[in-house]
């Protein structure tokens, strides 16, 4: 990419869209388009032809969608598959029309089997089946994955998808019921401390493990990744290391300063025992992440007091 290269950010506003903006901005690229929902929706066909035709980019970064985390998931069913489906097929389709140099898209770790050996490599893809509560969403950015492959096997696109591990950070979503469960633990222990609520009570046993990653690692990995590969294969971007949601709440209570006690509603659904990301491939190319667990948590915080106190 040059540094007057068109570039459109799909979901500029959002926590991922935003991050590799801001990313891009820094290295000094300056003529960034990123337009919000209201500005263009990305569901509408006629809207994203008309935005392609007129303004036509060199590079896209895909990373607009809609998500949510396991009560989300499992409500808006119909929503998620669809939803994701339509920006997908919308953005992807144009960028070829258009002849777009390359493009980038952003899957999820939850495309991966709910059972199956950990660490996930990318191979592991479609050899089981998916986590009931997220299937939509998951099928949906799988289907992202493998029209990426198929226009780039009938039309030679240069699209590229990369699988993030769970994400946090600045812009993250904060709702009390939709968010995901970083996030929404930093919101509760939060206003329990303002509140001076005797106890914080989490969903589950606690044991599930996740990986965690800062969105500006992703936005490094993937600003590196655009100018540097250019296979077919999608890779997973994480840290490698996971830790229990139990371990994970008591960190952020810490954290955050709270002084009552933790207690676990196992009537609630744990989701995925394991989610843990094999990041040999992107580490063989020369990354790896910079921000820690804990110093992400206080950067994360640190932006939910500065946007929604």
């Amino acid at each position: 990419m040059n540094k007057t290269d068109k570039i459109f950010i799909a979901g500029a506003t959002g926590m991922v869209g935003s991050a590799i903006y801001r990313k891009l901005q820094a290295e000094g690229f300056t003529n960034l388009i990123g337009k919000s929902s209201k500005e263009l929706d990305l569901r509408n066909q006629k809207a994203v032809e008309d935005f392609f035709t007129t303004e036509k980019p060199n590079y896209v970064f895909l990373a607009a969608a809609k998500v949510g985390g396991i009560v989300a998931n499992n409500s808006f069913r119909g929503q998620f598959i669809y939803e994701n489906l339509m920006i997908q097929n919308n953005v992807i389709h144009q960028s070829y029309l258009s002849g777009v140099s390359k493009l980038m898209f952003f899957g999820s770790s939850c495309i991966y089997p709910k059972l199956v050996q950990q660490p996930l490599k990318e191979e592991y893809l479609l050899s089981d089946k998916l986590e009931q509560t997220n299937e939509p969403y998951a099928i949906a950015k799988i289907t992202g994955i493998k029209m990426c492959e198929s226009y780039r096997d009938q039309y030679n696109c240069n699209f590229i998808s990369v699988m993030p591990t769970n994400l946090y950070g600045y812009n993250d979503n904060y709702h009390p019921q939709y968010s995901h469960v970083l996030p929404a633990l930093i919101r509760r222990f939060h206003e329990a401390k303002i509140n001076q609520n005797p106890t914080v009570e989490i969903w589950g046993t606690g044991n599930p493990l996740r990986e965690f990653l800062f969105v500006d690692d992703l936005a490094d990995a993937a600003f590196m990744l655009m100018q540097t590969y250019n296979d077919k294969q999608f890779l997973n971007i994480g840290c490698g290391e996971d830790i229990t949601v139990k371990n994970l709440a008591l960190l952020i209570k810490n954290i955050i300063g709270y002084t009552g006690e933790i207690t676990f509603d196992t009537s609630k659904p744990d989701g995925t025992p394991r989610k843990l990301l094999d990041v040999s491939r992107i580490k063989s190319l020369g990354w790896s992440p910079k921000i820690n667990l804990e110093t992400g948590i206080e950067l994360a915080y640190k932006d939910f007091l500065s946007k929604h106190i």
